[in-house]
């Protein structure tokens, strides 16, 4: 299925956190926290602004990004769980 987050927000889709600790232990699904890091999926046109001229978003498909813990709003596309969330709930983009 094909979406198109509308003005400002974003599509993220969260990437899978690791299951073992740096000391070689596993950590059980259950005890895991969801991971605040994402990659973009797609991304709307831009914030509208007063004037009525809209500004692009800084990010675009493909990044990876930190979003805050609580942000946006999960949904399911395809079977898969995916996130929109509007731009100023970034944290940064990863490089």
């Amino acid at each position: 299925m094909k979406v198109r987050p509308l003005h400002d927000r974003i599509l993220v889709k969260r990437i899978n956190q690791e299951e073992k600790t740096k000391g070689g232990l596993y950590i059980p699904s259950t005890a895991q926290e969801k991971p605040q890091e994402a990659e973009v999926v797609a991304v709307g046109n831009g914030v509208v602004l007063d004037d009525g001229s809209v500004r692009k978003l800084e990010v675009k498909k493909g990044d990876r990004v930190l979003f805050g813990k609580y942000s946006g709003t999960e949904i399911k596309l395809d079977g898969d769980e995916h996130i929109i969330l509007k731009e100023e709930d970034i944290l940064a983009i990863l490089g």
